[in-house]
């Protein structure tokens, strides 16, 4: 940067504040210096002072910005056991868990006014966040509870273990084993679970909360009660040139969780898959859409974005979709569905895309496919390159 130039540009003081927030910086002065002055002190000086001008990050920016534009694999709870560092980030999610608490009071004053005492489990309780919330919740109500924890991972059960003998005591029974496996005596009236993915259902709650609803009463009720994945096209030739650079086709059949920030969206979100707890039936988790977009300016096509909104009590929601999104919380990502080749389309252009949630008794896995303005080839067929394990 040539500073002697332009130390008093308002634009260049907005360039040095907007680099030295959002990306891993280093200085290199060079350039005539000042008459008079013997070195380029002065220039460190005013970029020191332009430096300490960047805004205090809060606990969502500070969290969210190693990953701007970084390519992750989505998790996959029911084959891997998550680690207790990956639950220690969830945790400090100021919104999510307030939300819950809202909600889980808000269904034993709303529901369960008349009853004396009201049998809660919370299934995939990990360190016991969803736990806690409903302690809290059931104080606020004033209502008594019987509480459930049920958990199959390891790693989280030695700190729900530690928590039942310091603090939670006879109040909270713990159970370790897979949701699915759980046989208790009695019948929940309240389910309470936060298996939700990037793409809502992508970390397999359908599956999972199917096969807990048989131990849940007939008139009970699930938390979160119903979720809708969303997508809208997206121009990002970072993120394009990321999965490019692993130089095979499988990672352009991936999605990815990224949380964008060198991308733009081209058209508002639609949704596209939607999956209600509990069901009368037992519940066919197949998926088949086609979503249609109108874009707004002329770009490049490279994938789409999706993201979620689900409702855990009537009004009580939780969203990463932008129109509806939850300020501050940071648990999710959205997840993006890249294009093995780009399009350019132009402003008012038709974008069509058709989506697959494909399930078998081993694996679920999504497809996906360009129909407008051009087709492209289906993506992942078969779950060849990418799928989510059962």
């Amino acid at each position: 940067l040539r500073l002697w130039d332009s130390c008093s540009s308002l634009w260049y003081s907005s360039l040095t504040v907007y680099v030295t927030t959002t990306i891993r910086y280093h200085f290199i002065i060079s350039g005539e210096r000042w008459p008079g002055e013997d070195n380029y002190l002065v220039y460190a000086q005013y970029l020191s002072y332009l430096s300490n001008k960047s805004p205090i990050f809060t606990t969502e920016e500070e969290y969210e910005k190693p990953y701007f534009d970084y390519l992750q694999m989505p998790l996959q709870p029911l084959q891997d056991h998550l680690e207790s560092n990956t639950y220690e980030v969830f945790e400090k999610d100021p919104v999510k868990y307030q939300e819950y608490e809202n909600a889980v009071r808000e269904a034993l004053v709303d529901k369960y006014r008349q009853k004396d005492k009201v049998t809660i489990m919370v299934v995939g309780a990990g360190r016991g966040p969803l736990v806690e919330c409903s302690m809290r919740a059931a104080l606020a109500a004033e209502k008594k509870i019987k509480l459930y924890a049920v958990e199959k991972n390891p790693n989280a059960i030695k700190t729900l273990t530690y928590l039942q003998k310091r603090r939670w005591g006879s109040d909270v029974e713990l159970v370790f084993c897979d949701m699915r496996d759980f046989c208790p005596d009695e019948k929940a009236d309240i389910l309470v679970s936060e298996l939700l993915g990037s793409f809502g259902d992508n970390e397999l709650s359908p599956e999972c909360l199917d096969g807990a609803q048989r131990f849940l009463a007939d008139d009970g009720i699930s938390i979160p009660s119903s979720y809708t994945s969303f997508l809208s096209p997206l121009s990002s030739s970072k993120l394009y040139q990321g999965v490019q650079a692993f130089g095979d086709l499988q990672h352009f059949e991936t999605p990815y969780v990224v949380q964008f920030h060198n991308a733009s969206v081209l058209a508002p979100s639609k949704p596209v898959f939607t999956f209600n707890h509990p069901l009368p039936q037992p519940a066919e988790n197949r998926r088949y859409t086609t979503v249609s977009f109108q874009v707004l300016s002329d770009s490049t096509l490279h994938g789409f974005a999706g993201y979620f909104d689900a409702e855990l009590y009537k009004s009580v929601h939780i969203s990463t979709n932008p129109p509806s999104f939850s300020e501050g919380m940071f648990s999710w990502f959205p997840i993006y569905f890249p294009l093995r080749t780009p399009v350019t389309v132009h402003s008012g252009d038709k974008v069509e895309v058709q989506i697959w949630r494909c399930v078998t008794k081993q694996k679920v896995w999504y497809e996906w496919a360009l129909t407008s303005p051009c087709p492209s080839p289906i993506h992942n067929p078969n779950g060849r390159s990418y799928y989510i394990g059962l």
